[in-house]
């Protein structure tokens, strides 16, 4: 590496102070899109949990198990829907996503069963449309500024007819949940058949007695519509989830490399000050020389 001289060592120091500008800001941002993406979430739970109370108090007062969705098959197809991030900067938030999924899908094959893809976000249909797989669906820019439902409602749709239909014996929903205020991690569930016991989630505190149920409108029609309504609210919720965690991870490696361009900075205002002084010695030397000849 050639030596640099102190002028090509300040403007180096220069850049780097403009990226820490760029980086911090996008970490502001992040902070605040984080806020009001942690307040829809904390409003969609108690709605979400709610509907599976209902759900499973129905099913001791009607047979759900009649239901096409509620039959436990063979697997022999599995649909996997993926949901990763539009955009990256946002450190390991999608490539631990990703490898999860690629795990899962060797494991389902070694089993002889065959997986389907869909995918929501642009990073994950990016990495496995450049790649043999199956991928039924893939949507991209579904986070950009509000997270579009009409998205969920077709991913619902496709999911439920393609069960019917026994074009999939499974379906499992991948994506990255918020587990704390500051931590997430990459979550994978059931999302067909769905399981209405407590071990399907250990947050959800189920009461002992249940209350009874007077059905003015066909019983059939009404439970389809609570678990068409019911299904589509986990898709909804895993993008709130998602969205969150991709937030918090952006702001965290912003967060990281804005510390990371302040010690560069350091480093190389020492070495600019080291120059300096070389170049002032150096320089000294001469006008000494000079008058030395001088004389």
């Amino acid at each position: 590496m050639p030596k640099l001289s102190p002028r090509d060592i300040r403007r180096k120091i220069q850049g780097i102070k403009n990226t820490r500008r760029i980086t911090n800001a996008m970490k502001v941002v992040s902070a605040a899109k984080l806020r009001k993406a942690q307040e829809l979430i904390y409003a969609s739970r108690p709605y979400s949990e709610r509907l599976y109370e209902v759900l499973r108090n129905l099913s001791t007062h009607t047979n759900l198990q009649s239901s096409p969705l509620f039959q436990v098959r063979e697997e022999r197809a599995c649909d996997l829907v993926l949901i990763t991030a539009d955009r990256g900067l946002a450190g390991t938030f999608n490539i631990s996503l990703i490898k999860k999924a690629e795990d899962f899908i060797a494991e389902k094959q070694k089993q002889g069963v065959k997986v389907n893809m869909i995918i929501v976000g642009r990073k994950g249909s990016q990495y496995f449309g450049r790649r043999n797989y199956n991928i039924l669906r893939a949507y991209e820019d579904v986070f950009r500024k509000e997270i579009n439902f009409n998205v969920v409602k077709e991913v619902g749709e496709l999911l439920r007819d393609r069960y019917s239909r026994e074009e999939s014996d499974c379906t499992v929903l991948m994506h990255n949940e918020m587990v704390t205020r500051a931590s997430y991690k990459p979550l994978m569930r059931v999302f067909l058949p769905p399981k209405l016991t407590c071990e399907e989630d250990e947050s959800i505190s189920m009461p002992e007695t249940y209350g009874v149920y007077e059905f003015e409108v066909n019983v059939e029609t009404f439970v389809n519509k609570l678990l068409d309504l019911y299904l589509n609210y986990q898709i909804y919720r895993a993008m709130l989830e998602s969205n969150a965690a991709e937030h918090f991870a952006r702001m965290v490696a912003m967060d990281n490399a804005t510390r990371n361009a302040d010690e560069l900075v350091k480093t190389w205002t020492l070495i600019f000050n080291k120059a300096r002084q070389e170049s002032i010695t150096s320089e000294l030397i001469d006008i000494v020389n000079a008058v030395e000849a001088m004389k």
